[in-house]
């Protein structure tokens, strides 16, 4: 039988306490455990050590195929497994030009698969509205040369997004005049 702990769920706090007693060979082997277990981890150290020629690949790659999924093969869309990602990225390099790039990418996935598939799913819609938000606030803290090619790509998403009803085009009109207002 297994021993009773008081605590109903470990912690990093109690993981950090264990790994104070780890030399750097232990540490080591523990870093290419976690590493083999799971593809996730891999993409994280890959991006955080910038290993690789696109540490974006294997977030696209998530994102792709959650937010345009093989309808043939009845796969689903999970808007959260595609947040998952990005956050995902964000712990592990946090570079707001790699995780604009992700945001934008998730806009254009998410209106492809929608002018495409013609999928009508009013959750999907607002998701991409908020993400299409967050992904104009993002691209403005960049500088100019790559602000601006950030913005052209979300027009153009806001131009495809028209044809979906459900006021998202609207929305990202309003939105897109409210981020890139220009004084003059």
């Amino acid at each position: 039988m297994a021993k009773h702990q008081s605590k109903s769920q470990p912690s990093w706090v109690d993981v950090k306490a264990k790994l104070t007693a780890f030399d750097r060979t232990a540490l080591l082997d523990l870093i290419h455990h976690l590493y083999a277990a799971h593809k996730d981890n891999q993409a994280f150290l890959h991006a955080r050590f910038g290993l690789g020629q696109d540490v974006l690949e294997p977030y696209k790659k998530t994102i792709d195929r959650w937010l345009w999924p093989d309808v043939f093969r009845n796969q689903d869309t999970s808007v959260s497994k595609v947040k998952q990602a990005i956050s995902d990225y964000k712990k592990a390099v946090g570079d707001p030009e790699g995780l604009t790039e992700l945001m934008v990418f998730y806009c254009e996935q998410a209106a492809g698969f929608c002018r495409d598939i013609c999928q009508q799913d009013e959750g999907y819609f607002d998701a991409l509205v908020r993400m299409f938000e967050q992904a104009l606030k993002s691209a403005n803290t960049l500088p100019t040369n790559g602000r601006d090619g950030m913005i052209i790509r979300l027009d153009h998403v806001r131009e495809i997004s028209h044809a979906f009803g459900y006021g998202v085009g609207d929305d990202m009109d309003f939105l897109l005049a409210k981020y890139t207002r220009r004084s003059g």
